[in-house]
């Protein structure tokens, strides 16, 4: 009986041992866990000033920002840009940057065309949002070639905020770089300062459709630069499921698409001068030509406008109706096919076949 009792507090007291060991263990990998989270968190970036005209900028940049790092630091605010409210979201819902606000892109669109909205409906989504024509703007989107955050800030650009940032690689870039995120939701806070400027600043950066039909018949130096997809380009499919014709305004030219990675580097981010000159060279063009650049509804688009604006060229431009709108008017001419093929067919949007919608 003896020995039966001795062994049972032998064994209890193993068990304990070993709980007691497992327990401080645990212990253990939970205090090293919250120290690398917490030394994750406590960066402390100092990046290098970047010019107020430089759009794409990078993760160290944007968290010197939030350190309190750079001149923009005292006035700025972030932008998780998507379609869709923010609950319906799940790339903002599952974890954002700090301080994030969700912008939904049809505050900025119109549903007639899905071109900017009016120059009062933008000044009161400034107000709205605490912007200023002073305030530091840096959009980003879920990925590298998400160009909601382009669209976003083209428009921020057009209304006179006159320092606006787009994440370089998006928020998988930020990831990557071991920056902290937040779950939540962060509400904009308001302001009654007033714009500062009037709405919108550069008009010069949008032409319209009419203006584009004017120039593309009677100034050579003007090319409409369409960035789609080849096979949009050449009248395969429109590209969206709610547009049944395709083919492309008479007259112009392909300047690659950014959903298949065209402006991107291996890296996520986004290509240079020289990647956006060599596409129109295939095409025909240059620098020196007036570029207005254009896509389906507006948002590939915004890309190499971006590019060339903050690399200083003052030629560019966006046709926000795009495909979009020019299949609207059955009077309108259009060109089937690729032009530098040979391979092309010149009509008119009313004799198109109405079958080209993407499935």
């Amino acid at each position: 009986m003896k020995k039966r009792v001795l062994g049972v507090l032998l064994c209890l007291s193993i068990a304990v041992s070993l709980t007691t060991g497992c327990a401080a263990k645990t212990e253990s990998k939970l205090a090293e866990s919250e120290k690398k989270t917490e030394k994750e968190e406590k960066t402390d970036v100092n990046a290098d000033p970047v010019d107020k005209k430089k759009v794409y900028v990078s993760p160290d940049w944007v968290q010197s920002v939030i350190e309190g790092n750079q001149e923009e630091s005292t006035d700025y605010v972030i932008l998780e840009c998507a379609w869709g409210e923010e609950a319906d979201n799940p790339a903002y819902t599952e974890g954002h940057i700090k301080g994030a606000y969700h912008m939904n892109t049809d505050y900025i669109e119109s549903e007639e065309y899905w071109n900017i909205r009016t120059p009062e409906e933008i000044e009161k989504l400034m107000a709205d949002y605490g912007i200023t024509k002073d305030t530091t703007v840096i959009c980003y989107g879920a990925d590298g070639i998400n160009s909601a955050d382009d669209r976003v800030a083209f428009t921020l650009l057009w209304a006179g905020v006159e320092n606006v940032k787009c994440l370089d690689g998006g928020f998988e870039a930020w990831t990557k770089a071991g920056y902290g995120t937040e779950k939540g939701s962060n509400k904009p806070k308001a302001t009654d300062k007033g714009f500062g400027t009037t709405v919108p600043a550069h008009p010069e950066y949008v032409i319209s459709i009419d203006n584009v039909k004017g120039k593309l018949e009677s100034d050579s130096n003007f090319k409409l630069v369409s960035i789609r997809s080849k096979a949009e380009f050449s009248g395969e499919t429109s590209g969206y499921g709610y547009i049944d014709k395709a083919g492309e305004p008479k007259g112009a030219i392909w300047g690659h698409d950014t959903d298949d990675g065209s402006y991107n580097k291996a890296d996520g981010t986004t290509v240079g001068m020289d990647v956006l000159e060599g596409y129109l060279k295939e095409s025909g063009a240059s620098l020196d030509n007036e570029l207005a650049f254009y896509c389906g509804t507006g948002w590939r688009a915004t890309i190499p406008f971006l590019i060339c604006y903050e690399n200083g060229y003052t030629n560019a431009e966006l046709y926000d109706g795009g495909w979009y709108q020019w299949q609207m008017d059955d009077s309108l001419p259009v060109q089937v096919g690729d032009p530098v093929s040979g391979k092309c067919e010149y009509t008119t949007v009313g004799n198109l076949s109405k079958d080209k919608a993407a499935k």
